[in-house]
């Protein structure tokens, strides 16, 4: 996978980030692999609890030297990303793949007998949705999502602000192996090339990560329900499992649920 320097070891000896411009506090850097430490830091979180604005204190100055923000859930049953089991070693560049073949793959491998949940689609696979006009600052809609998450209370548990060395947020899965939705694609790029198309239609961010849950922001929702449906086929595609295991009947339903008009896009792998 194609990387950028990664500016994370500077933080070894200088953990406050001053020398990169940062204004960092305590915390740790991850580098445990499902095959043991990894060859440099895949991460550095925060080691007290975020709080609303410390997306925008440290996610805007460390994106200026490459490394981006997400929220990582450190108390859940699986613990934090140190006990994940991260396999950067097996994934590789979201660059190398194409987001519509990717969704239309996943299309055709689910189950035949769905004809009346896919409504109003059938087995074929439809095709990408079309982009939406974008209502909000991709960068803002991501800090505002990330201030009603940690708010709210509600998850992740004990959650920390992490910075990622990535290209884009799009690629924060694949950059640091992760393998939340081992059960549905185990290279994480192939899903990262579909959250590339998605941040260049959907302005969406990767604002949350949680050993199986990823949540996303979006600057650029589905606006009729139409074009709800559209994007709930690609969900769908992408993670049948928040769908099918989910608490509505129909893709039509879910549309009209979790996709018209949210600024929030939420992905949880069984």
């Amino acid at each position: 996978m194609a990387t950028l320097p990664n500016p994370l070891p500077r933080l070894a000896t200088d953990p406050s980030g001053r020398a990169l411009g940062l204004e960092l506090p305590p915390g740790r850097l991850i580098d445990a692999t499902d095959d043991g430490p990894w060859h440099e830091p895949l991460l550095w979180h925060a080691g007290p609890p975020a709080a609303p604005g410390d997306w925008a204190r440290l996610g805007a100055p460390g994106a200026r030297v490459g490394l981006l923000p997400v929220l990582v859930e450190t108390g859940g049953s699986q613990g934090g990303p140190e006990r994940w089991e991260l396999m950067p070693g097996e994934m590789s560049y979201p660059g190398d793949h194409d987001a519509a073949e990717v969704l239309a793959a996943f299309w055709g491998d689910e189950d035949d007998e769905l004809p009346e949940f896919l409504a109003p689609f059938g087995l074929r696979w439809p095709g990408l949705a079309a982009a939406s006009r974008r209502e909000a600052e991709p960068g803002a809609r991501a800090a505002e999502v990330a201030d009603v998450l940690l708010g709210s209370g509600s998850w992740p548990t004990e959650p920390r602000l992490a910075l990622v060395p990535a290209r884009r947020s799009a690629d924060i899965p694949a950059a640091i192996g992760w393998c939340g939705p081992l059960n549905h694609e185990n290279d994480v790029a192939r899903l990262c090339a579909v959250l590339r198309s998605w941040e260049d239609r959907f302005g969406i961010r990767v604002v949350a990560l949680g050993f199986d849950q990823l949540v996303l922001s979006v600057a650029a929702p589905p606006t009729t329900p139409a074009e709800a449906e559209a994007v709930a086929a690609e969900h769908f595609a992408f993670c049948p499992d928040n769908i099918t295991q989910g608490h509505h009947p129909t893709l039509r339903e879910y549309a009209g649920h979790e996709v018209l008009n949210r600024p929030v896009w939420s992905f949880w792998w069984d």
